[in-house]
């Protein structure tokens, strides 16, 4: 524990807006672009997320949380400031959740159950800011996390040749990883998603390619989604060996 905010690493000396009893614990496996600890708010466990998103990046996702957890599903809630904030200057603290990965094909039935309700309850959700959907990146060039002005014109071709094979289904907020089993915190009686720094409005199916296809889409549904989502990932990523690996699996056009 910190006793003054002077020790506190740069950009942690925030958490002190969540009042007096606050302490980062320990580091916690997080996305690439933050910082994520567990910390101690006025005795209670919870997860503090520090990164560089713009303020209005993280109204938009600690909104969609606050609206889903009002729904009944069970994600991290951001816990305000002392000032009634859902963040500042980039930290971001939510609940912690309790839970193990999926490990079984039962598992990931329950987990797809839980995406379908995500995608049926954000119908109609207006785009993250600065975000493009992989249907919009048909015509657009960059997205918040995709510049395809950095990629050969081939491996746009293939990519836009997936993605153009999603056009006409109903957009709605997708998770963005959710067949990283670190993703899930599953009890017997819940199912958690957790970690929403990828979530956007998109395609439902690009949340759909689960393992042992456990959202039991069709043939032709589930070779749409898996070359679609691949085509993401390597946007995403370029142009790492992840990426290169990922646009492999993208059939040429």
């Amino acid at each position: 524990m910190f006793g003054t905010h002077t020790m506190w690493p740069v950009g942690w000396e925030t958490l002190g807006q969540w009042g007096e009893d606050v302490a980062r614990i320990e580091p916690l496996a997080g996305g690439v672009a933050n910082d994520v600890w567990s910390v101690r708010v006025n005795g209670h466990l919870a997860v503090g997320r520090l990164g560089t998103r713009s303020d209005a990046d993280l109204a938009w996702e600690t909104e969609l949380l606050q609206y889903l957890d009002r729904e009944g599903l069970t994600v991290p809630v951001p816990i305000p400031t002392t000032d009634g904030r859902l963040f500042a200057e980039g930290l971001v603290v939510m609940t912690y959740l309790d839970g193990g990965p999926p490990e079984t094909q039962a598992d990931w039935r329950r987990v797809a159950g839980t995406l379908r309700e995500l995608h049926r309850l954000t119908q109609g959700w207006p785009q993250r800011p600065g975000w493009r959907s992989s249907t919009d990146l048909l015509h657009a060039e960059t997205g918040t996390r995709i510049d395809l002005g950095a990629m050969p014109p081939e491996s746009v071709a293939r990519c836009r040749a997936a993605w153009a094979r999603l056009t006409g289904r109903q957009p709605c907020v997708v998770h963005g990883d959710p067949n990283n089993p670190g993703n899930v915190r599953m009890t017997a009686n819940q199912v958690a998603l957790i970690d929403w720094d990828e979530s956007h409005v998109d395609v439902p199916d690009l949340d759909l390619v689960l393992p042992d296809n456990a959202a039991g889409l069709d043939d032709g549904a589930y070779d749409i989604a898996a070359q679609a989502s691949a085509a993401w990932e390597a946007a995403v990523c370029w142009d790492d060996e992840f990426a290169v690996k990922r646009l492999a699996e993208v059939r040429a056009v």
